[in-house]
């Protein structure tokens, strides 16, 4: 159908879609396609444009041009009362019982994510718009198996993450043109509910995710702007948190932070899609190589170089400093091996606090009273930690992109190859299926860690790697090893999700031993997601 504003809606949007789709929203998203889809496509040839020059060996370093907004005395607006104190946020996708349990969960805010936790269905799309609307006003309830899940008396603060730059809505088309996923999530969510939540005392609080450089994030200024205006809020009423999850936009934080100062509260450390992005824009490089994925820890000198300056960064603007994901799913049938993926966690978070950030994520409710615990034994009473600078924090752009220490050469093995042809496998076929947040091997593995998996075998592959025993990992093992991950999913599986395990191996092979690595995973997938 065509809604108001000449956008064409898709067909098989569930039924409480009338709620998200009114004809005012489809104007605002309409609108902003054609204000800013010229602008996301110039800055995604941008993307290509830059990646191409370190391919062809340009090196990546801190901009010249922008050395004024490095060395200005600047800070970024203060954060609303609601969002000064973020020990421990949670994250997962937008369906109902989801939404519910998160903001139950304990946690200081919940994160619900539009993209990389979410696959992107046209039901999963608006169903979850309309879960936000529910949970916004209070009234989100849900009754399975006998139980009725309701809202408590002081959920945790919403935030929500729209889909990146350069994914697409296939279900709103403008022209015939599909509209950018993150204008549909974004402009959906504050159109719905941001007037509701500033009523309310509260901020309409945004993730922005994927991020390479400061000029996509003045796009979502722009944006934003562009929003407040047409829903008559004041400027700067919309707030936002970016995810540092690519090895450009390292190289522009406060670039970034300066675009975003009228909106921005503080940046994020994306772990999972930091690594992936470390194979990505130096694929052609054989320095560049990673170990295992299991062995790129937050310890990896690579790694904490780049936190260590996100924390300097966001503290010398009044930013706060948001640490990585602890993606453990707690297991009760080996209290053992529980204990001990607690104690790494603690490890984790407890090295987190200390290094000076300001919260924490985590993927399950269980994990929130432990990261709870390790940021209040270094913050007590205070909300955060903004008054430390790490003035003694003195990176460079040989710290950020010292890949070589990860070790490389003696940490390739052949059970790490099987766990990423396993992950990615399962996860796409989970995707494929409507889900994509999944539990796999005690992990909560989303669209980020499937991306580490699937390129860290072509990069594999693309430079000759050996496995520990001295075996080479070529084409014909990939494929072997997948055929052989593939016959047990589908052994474990109904016939129904057979043929989904089979396009999934496929589209694992196709973005794991291409000539080129492909840029996204998910593009592809999409191109095979029903629904």
């Amino acid at each position: 159908m065509s809604g108001l504003g000449g956008i064409d809606v898709g067909a098989g949007a569930p039924p409480e879609a009338a709620a998200v789709l009114s004809d005012d929203a489809l104007a605002l998203v309409a609108r902003l396609h054609r204000d800013f889809e010229p602008r996301r496509q110039q800055l995604l040839e941008a993307r290509a444009k830059r990646r191409a020059g370190i391919a062809a060996g340009e090196e990546l370093d801190f901009l010249e041009r922008t050395r004024a907004i490095r060395e200005g005395d600047w800070t970024v607006a203060p954060a609303p009362a609601v969002l000064r104190d973020r020990r421990v946020e949670i994250t997962g996708p937008t369906d109902r019982k989801m939404v519910i349990n998160a903001l139950n969960s304990g946690a200081s805010g919940f994160m619900a994510d539009f993209e990389d936790a979410n696959s992107p269905t046209w039901a999963n799309m608006i169903g979850g718009q309309r879960n936000l609307i529910d949970a916004v006003a209070g009234t989100i309830s849900l009754e399975e198996n006998e139980r009725r899940y309701t809202l408590d008396a002081t959920p945790a603060t919403l935030l929500v993450r729209p889909r990146g730059w350069h994914l697409v809505e296939r279900g709103l088309r403008v022209g015939g043109d599909p509209v950018a996923g993150a204008l549909v999530d974004a402009g959906f969510f504050l159109f719905h509910n941001a007037r509701a939540l500033l009523a309310d005392g509260a901020a309409p609080s945004l993730y922005l995710p994927k991020l390479e450089s400061h000029l996509e994030a003045r796009l979502w200024r722009d944006v934003l702007a562009s929003i407040e205006d047409a829903l008559g809020l004041d400027r700067g009423s919309v707030r936002v948190t970016v995810l540092i999850e690519t090895v450009p936009a390292a190289f522009e934080m406060e670039e970034i932070l300066y675009e975003l100062r009228e909106h921005v509260c503080g940046l994020n450390a994306g772990r999972w899609d930091y690594i992936f992005s470390m194979i990505k824009v130096f694929a052609e490089r054989p320095q560049f190589v990673l170990p295992d994925r299991a062995r790129v820890t937050m310890t990896v000198p690579f790694m904490r170089a780049y936190t260590k300056l996100l924390v300097r960064t966001c503290h010398r603007r009044g930013a706060h400093a948001m640490g990585g994901m602890a993606a453990l799913i707690p297991s009760r049938r080996d209290p053992e091996a529980n204990a001990r993926a607690l104690d790494a966690v603690r490890e984790d978070k407890r090295r987190e606090a200390g290094d000076g950030f300001d919260g924490t994520w985590v993927a399950h409710p269980d994990l929130v009273p432990v990261a709870r615990a390790c940021f209040d034994d270094v913050l007590g009473e205070r909300p955060n930690q903004l008054d430390r600078t790490r003035e003694d924090v003195v990176v460079g752009a040989a710290d950020l992109l010292d890949a070589a220490s990860a070790g490389a050469p003696d940490g390739i093995t052949e059970a790490g190859l099987r766990n990423d042809v396993d992950v990615c496998i399962r996860y796409i076929a989970s995707w494929l299926g409507g889900v994509g947040a999944v539990a796999i091997n005690g992990l909560m593995e989303d669209a980020a860690t499937a991306e580490i998996a699937r390129a860290q075998v072509w990069q594999w592959v693309r430079h000759g790697a050996k496995l520990d025993s001295g075996a080479p990992v070529d084409s014909d093992l990939v494929r072997a090893v997948a055929a052989e991950q593939l016959a047990a999913l589908q052994a474990q599986t109904p016939d129904d999700t057979a043929q989904r395990s089979a396009t999934a191996r496929e589209l694992f092979e196709a973005g794991a031993l291409a000539p080129q690595l492909p840029e996204f995973l998910t593009l592809a997938a999409y191109e095979r997601l029903q629904g």
